[in-house]
């Protein structure tokens, strides 16, 4: 059994360009979503964002649900290494060198950093942020030296629903429904599962788009 569902063909072509596809290094806490995780990797496929992530990220993801959950660590890093097999440039590897001149970011959390100025030095995209939901861990501006942005999921993807409101309306479906599929959630209304993951803001876009149509919301099997 796998955490993340099954990967399927992209829905709706994207419009971001190749050559402008954000990078986004996904923080552990991002990670630890059940939701999230799959929903952002989806969105990786359709060609919407590059990954980025480190060994020790994986680690910390994968070290916090076992603690946090009755899940068996065997799973987890049976996750992982399909994640690696999905996305093989997303690795940073080891990103210690960059932690150097990072003065102002929470010690614990420079690794994170880090690999998002690997990803700048290797011109893996136009433009390369951090995707956390703890935002105050990091310091803006030091980030932004290193042509880094900080940004947390619910923020982001509500910015983006402007531009491309079919392809995340039909992700958030298509991953809503696949975790129904495999058990790993009961069928229950999407706003309120995206409410669950403190996905305020873009909970309220999806209301507003799909307020009226018919009886909508509630993806059952």
């Amino acid at each position: 059994m796998s955490l993340t569902p099954p990967h399927t063909a992209p829905l709706t072509q994207p419009i971001i360009q190749q050559n402008v596809v954000p990078a986004l290094v996904l923080d552990a806490c991002v990670m630890m979503s059940g939701l999230l995780r799959p929903l952002l990797l989806n969105l990786a496929h359709a060609g919407i964002l590059t990954p980025v992530w480190t060994d020790k990220i994986g680690q910390e993801w994968q070290r916090n649900a076992a603690r946090l959950w009755p899940i068996d660590p065997a799973l987890l890093e049976q996750e992982w290494q399909s994640m690696q097999e999905q996305f093989p440039l997303a690795n940073m590897g080891d990103v210690s060198a960059f932690e150097v001149d990072l003065r102002h970011t929470d010690r614990k959390d420079k690794h994170v950093a880090a690999a998002g100025i690997a990803g700048v030095a290797r011109a893996i995209s136009g433009s390369v942020s951090v995707l956390t939901w703890n935002i105050k861990d990091f310091s803006r501006s030091e980030l932004r030296k290193q042509q880094l942005g900080l940004m947390d999921p619910d923020r982001l993807l509500s910015q983006w629903w402007p531009t491309h409101t079919q392809i995340l309306k039909e992700h958030i479906e298509q991953t809503i429904t696949e975790l129904f599929a495999t058990g790993r959630r009961q069928p229950e209304p999407v706003i309120n599962m995206l409410r669950r993951d403190r996905l305020f803001r873009l909970a309220a876009c999806y209301e507003r788009f799909t307020s009226s149509s018919l009886p909508a919301n509630i993806l059952t099997l």
